[in-house]
């Protein structure tokens, strides 16, 4: 007969591996949301922004993918390849969805820069193993079409370059009306967000079929 402590180390070894199996699954079954003020839901409650209603859904799919918000109000696309690495490691994702470069543009920010930190973060993610989906933004038309147009014609160019699937603007059906945006006419109201969840769903539902083909 086994000795008791031999007992328990063999059931404290079969802990361990079950616990580890599960943090892989659930690693694996992650969608990570990189992003700035629109994604983090700037002005609302958390549970309240696009986001957190792609988790609602995904969850009454039963799809057993969790959604991680690591979107920061006021986030560079600078800042978003800085904490890229970290974020790969601790989660793992199996989708990285990319809403950045808003920031760099309202401030001004050379384009061909901002390219090449989104180029960063699709390459690193890509390298992961992620399956990468990437919003592209509209600035607005006060800044100038010499400055706007190329800002907004990067994320097509990135999707073509790295094979993402692609939202060209993420606040189609939105943006254009007043009473869907806050009172600084940059931001989505509480409102706006089912909207921006069904602009986004097909990518979604897209890069789940790659993922598990």
């Amino acid at each position: 007969m086994l000795s008791g402590s031999l007992i328990i180390r063999w059931v404290g070894r079969l802990l361990c591996l079950a616990c580890f199996s599960l943090i892989t699954t659930v690693q694996a079954n992650t969608i990570l949301v990189l992003g700035d003020s629109l994604s983090a839901g700037y002005g609302m409650s958390p549970d309240a922004t696009w986001v957190a209603l792609l988790d609602e859904r995904l969850d009454q799919g039963n799809s057993g993918y969790t959604v991680i918000n690591a979107s920061i109000s006021g986030e560079t696309s600078r800042g978003g390849l800085e904490r890229l690495p970290a974020l790969l490691q601790s989660y793992e994702p199996a989708i990285v969805v990319l809403e950045l470069g808003a920031n760099d543009g309202l401030r001004g920010f050379q384009i061909p820069g901002i390219t090449a930190n989104l180029s960063e973060i699709v390459a690193l993610s890509q390298r992961s193993g992620a399956t990468v989906i990437i919003l592209g933004i509209r600035l607005p038309p006060n800044f100038g079409s010499r400055y706007t147009e190329p800002f907004f014609e990067q994320y097509a160019m990135l999707a073509e370059e790295h094979e993402l699937l692609y939202l060209p603007f993420m606040l189609e059906g939105v943006a254009q009306y007043r009473k869907l945006m806050q009172v600084d006419g940059l931001h989505p109201t509480a409102e706006a967000q089912p909207i921006i969840l069904n602009n986004v769903w097909p990518l979604v539902q897209e890069a789940l079929s790659q993922t598990s083909s």
